[in-house]
């Protein structure tokens, strides 16, 4: 016999009640209003919403940033190589938002420049008077067959650019005592174009120290043609390993990570006949393909290489002038470092701060 349980009229206008106060909540906790709306909680985020919370006041200032930790991460070399603890360069998010400026810990992932919006992904709609994106670079670990795999299961595969591969990185420096130690780069722009190396001097530092050196082989492997991006210092390079007997090769980028077999597979960059070459490793640091995050290469205000628009003197938006950008997520033509946006960072302040004074933009020089 099936039973039915009915609601009087009074417990379904109790239940209605309750419904739409419900209803009013969710649509209040899902839309939120700022004056300045800055995406990422980086270097050049945090300083932005320090410096503007100073001027705005507080509570018009709103920073949405996913992470609960803040990783200095020009420090992470050192970690790498045993100097520095992966704690040294960390610090709560919470302890690095300004006072005054409201953290939505979740992470941007839709943005509609006509109506002023950017969409979380738990669906909270924030609108804007004034846009910073601050976003940073995203790690395309995925995009190599094989290397998350690796990472996981591998003690001989690391990479500085991960926190939870970086704890590894001088571990396996200490266990290495001969064979090929692979030192990759890949055919992206990254962030601190000089940390593939870094590392790698460091290691060959630590290994002469340890009377190893002579046993290991080492290898820059490098997507590029040069070894360095800046002439200058590619020369003073190339003498460095020359002198450390470290072995450079040109036009090989990284496509697939075997660990079961400990091979790397790299293409040939510089052939037209979709050449590989397989090299064996028993140490393997990977600095993975980079791009700006899906979310902001996915929107309309990427160029066509998916990195956020701007005019390269003054780091406003080529198109919507309330948004402005700064560091690694730009289009601005220098290194993608943390001594770059510091740069950056008096030029945005200045122009962000005319454009809320209604004032004109300067053309200035990073």
């Amino acid at each position: 016999m099936n039973s039915q349980k009915i609601c009087s009229p009074g417990c379904i206008n109790f239940i209605s009640q309750i419904s739409r106060s419900f209803s009013k909540s969710c649509a209040k906790e899902s839309q939120k209003k700022c004056r300045l709306l800055v995406i990422g909680g980086g270097t050049g985020g945090c300083s932005t919403a320090a410096k503007f919370v100073r001027k705005l006041g507080a509570g018009n200032v709103t920073l949405i940033e996913p992470s609960d930790t803040h990783y200095y991460q020009p420090m992470w070399t050192l970690v790498g190589g045993g100097i520095k603890s992966l704690d040294d360069s960390s610090r709560s998010m919470k302890s690095v938002i300004p006072s005054g400026c409201e953290w939505i810990k979740d992470k941007a992932v839709k943005f509609d420049p006509i109506n002023n919006t950017v969409t979380t992904a738990h669906g909270t709609n924030v609108q804007y008077e004034y846009l910073v994106v601050a976003m940073g670079l995203q790690l395309n670990y995925g995009h190599v067959t094989g290397l998350l795999e690796a990472l996981e299961r591998d003690p001989a595969v690391v990479s500085n650019y991960w926190d939870k591969s970086l704890v590894k990185t001088f571990p396996a420096l200490q266990k290495l005592q001969s064979g090929n130690a692979i030192f990759t780069f890949p055919n992206t722009p990254i962030k601190c174009a000089g940390a593939p190396q870094k590392i790698m001097y460091l290691a060959d530092d630590f290994w002469r120290k340890n009377g190893r050196r002579e046993n290991i082989n080492i290898s820059f492997n490098t997507a590029l043609g040069v070894i360095f991006g800046v002439k200058k210092y590619a020369e003073r390079l190339s003498e460095i390993v020359k002198k450390r007997n470290i072995g450079v090769n040109f036009n090989l980028n990284l496509i697939e990570v075997k660990p079961d077999s400990k091979e790397a597979i790299f293409a040939v960059t510089n052939s037209d006949k979709g050449e590989t070459k397989s090299v064996k490793y028993d140490f393997l640091h990977v600095t993975p393909p980079m791009s700006s995050p899906d979310a902001l290469r996915e929107s309309t205000l990427v160029d066509q290489a998916g990195y956020l628009n701007v005019n390269k003197e003054t780091l406003q938006h080529v198109e919507y002038k309330n948004i402005f950008g700064i560091g690694d997520c730009t289009n601005v033509p220098t290194s993608k470092t943390a001594a770059a946006v510091a740069a950056q960072a008096g030029i945005l302040r200045t122009n962000l701060g005319a454009v809320i004074d209604g004032k004109p933009v300067q053309s200035l020089v990073c």
